[in-house]
Parts: structure tokens; C-alpha cells; sequence
């Protein structure tokens, strides 16, 4: 069953210089109980997407149209006094960089008391009992002891296991983890991905897994969505996705990986360019100016097609190799 629905999704800056589009008419399907990786290189609109899911996106940032479904209901018609019920309770986000996400000035208990005591009916002393639970369901050691200490008593691991506490404390059907590993060393990056899928199988939750490495999710995720210049450009499952990537710059990503049997002084592949700036698209296909099959017809606008059957791709030369 779907559980998010996204379309037409429009967030742009307000800029004196003039709007720019950070998620361009996006569509997007979360299906309950399912792992869904948004991947795509920094600057994508991946972070953006996540935010507008929360009506979190910074100033001077708006979501200018579209809808989005969750649960039946447009998040984007609530007003606000409804729309904080859902954050944190029925929709959570892991966040990038704890120490940041986290308030410095606060143990950790209370943070993720505080999270228990705004959506739930609970005494301080039931909301500290489940913090001291939910601590050790997420592998920290001692958490009695624990609570009563700041973040920057913590190591980066251990930060990040917090958010994950805070973000399941209410039992939310969907769980938005954005990059949740990239300030951790890789054995630490294994321990938390493997945390986020054994609570996700374990709840039954949905998890939207935000990414710019494909290797990450290749065996965390259900389905994959490749996102480019605020736009999505292949969806399908993941299997699928692995065996056969139809979009030029989903195989860019693919061939930039580590090959088994590759060593450090291995040169990776790597992508021409960079992602376009937001003031600066190219017209048409906006992967065009990096792409080796190009051709006059990406001077327009590819739509996002079902070649294949649940395989979506956005490019007109998708068959070439």
C-alpha cells in the first residue's frame, strides 16, 4: 500500500536575483513498510525533497506546488498546529550531522523525553523510563547512565544512535534518514545502516534512505530513485536497477563505484563536471552537458517514461550503451 505520495512537487528559493528550483515537479511514491533510496550527488535536491516532505524547508525556501499524500491526507493543506502532530510522530527524519540536530545545551534524555511528552500523554517518569528503553534498543551501552550526559559527551556513532531513538520514540510510519552516515567511519556507517534496517523490518515502518552512494543502499533498499538537478531521472527496484541502469547518469554513478579486487592506488571512474548550479540550468536535458550520448534532441526536455514495467527513465537515448 502507498503510504506517501508525492506529485508535482515544486520548491523553489525567492532570491533577489529571481527564483531557483531546487526540486522541480517531482513524483515520488513511498509504499508502506518499504526501504526507498533517493541517491544522487550533493546538490541534487535530495535534502530539499526531504524537508518539504516536513514543510521544513529553510527560508527563503518554498514549496511553490504539487501535493503531497500521507496517509491519505495533504500534508501541504494542514495548517501548522496539525502539521507539528505529524513531525515527529507519525513522520520523522534522521538528520545529516547529530551535533548539529542535537541541542547542546540539553542532556539527551531530556531531548528524547521531550519528543515522547509532545505527542503522548506520559508522566516525566514513564517518558524517562522509555528513553532509557529506547537507548538500549539502539546498542548504547549504559543507558541509565546515558541520559544524563550532553552530545559532546558522545562520539559521532553514538550521536547518530540518539537521533535514531529520538526519530523512532513515537513509532512513526516513516522514518526520513538524510546522509545518516556520512560524517562516520565506514565500520561505524555499517553498524547504524544495519541498525536503521533491522528497526525498519522490526516496526514495520517505511524508511526513505537519502544518499549520493548507490553501494550504500544496493543491499538496504527496496526500490531506488535517481535524482539529478531537482528532478528524478530513473526509479525502479533495486535489483533492477543494479542489473541493468537504463539513464546515462545512473551508470556514471554505478562505474564510479569500487570494483572488487581494486586497490588504493586504483584510479575510480568519475563523472565529468558537476552538478549545474540552480541559476544556471542547462535547457533541456539537464544532464546533457556531462553526457557522452548526447544528441540534438536533449536540447529538449525528456519526460520521466515507463519503459519497462515499474522501470521509470528520463532520457531520450536511454537504449544507446
Amino acid at each position: 500500500m502507498d503510504l506517501l505520495q508525492i506529485a508535482g512537487l515544486t520548491t523553489r528559493f525567492l532570491t533577489p536575483a529571481g527564483p531557483l528550483t531546487a526540486v522541480d515537479n517531482l513524483d515520488l511514491t513511498v509504499r508502506q513498510g518499504r526501504v526507498l533510496g533517493l541517491v544522487g550527488e550533493s546538490g541534487c535536491g535530495k535534502t530539499i525533497t526531504a524537508l518539504s516532505v516536513l514543510r521544513l524547508v529553510p527560508p527563503p525556501g518554498k514549496i511553490t506546488a504539487g501535493r503531497i499524500l500521507f496517509e491519505g491526507t495533504d500534508l501541504l493543506t494542514l495548517p501548522q498546529h496539525e502539521m507539528r502532530k505529524i513531525r515527529g510522530a507519525r513522520i520523522s527524519m534522521v538528520f545529516q550531522e547529530p551535533m548539529t540536530a542535537l541541542n547542546p545545551v540539553f542532556t539527551i534524555g531530556n531531548q528524547i523525553a521531550e519528543v515522547i511528552t509532545t505527542h503522548q500523554e506520559v508522566t516525566a517518569g514513564d517518558a524517562r523510563d522509555r528513553s532509557v528503553e529506547l537507548l538500549r534498543s539502539v546498542g548504547i551501552p549504559s543507558p541509565e547512565k546515558r541520559i544524563g550526559e550532553y552530545p559532546h559527551q558522545l562520539s559521532g556513532g553514538m550521536r547518530q544512535r540518539v537521533m535514531i531513538a529520538m526519530a523512532i520514540a513515537c513509532r512513526p510510519s516513516l522514518i526520513l534518514a538524510d546522509e545518516p552516515t556520512t560524517a562516520l567511519d565506514v565500520t561505524i556507517q555499517a553498524h547504524i545502516l544495519e541498525l536503521l534496517s533491522r528497526i525498519q523490518a522490526e516496526m514495520g515502518m517505511a524508511l526513505v534512505l537519502v544518499t549520493h552512494d548507490l553501494g550504500l543502499i544496493a543491499e538496504r533498499a527496496h526500490e531506488v530513485a535517481v535524482m539529478y538537478a531537482g528532478k528524478i531521472v530513473e526509479q525502479t527496484d533495486t535489483r533492477t536497477l543494479f542489473a541493468d541502469p537504463l539513464h546515462p547518469y545512473t551508470r556514471g554513478l554505478m562505474n564510479s563505484l569500487p570494483r572488487p579486487g581494486s586497490t588504493k592506488r586504483s584510479r575510480l571512474n568519475t563523472i565529468p563536471g558537476t552538478v549545474p548550479r540552480l541559476a544556471d540550468l542547462p535547457e533541456g536535458c539537464r544532464f546533457s552537458p556531462r553526457c557522452d550520448l548526447r544528441t540534438a534532441q536533449c536540447d529538449a526536455e525528456p519526460g520521466l517514461v515507463e519503459v519497462r514495467p515499474g522501470h521509470l527513465v528520463r532520457c531520450w537515448n536511454w537504449q544507446k550503451k
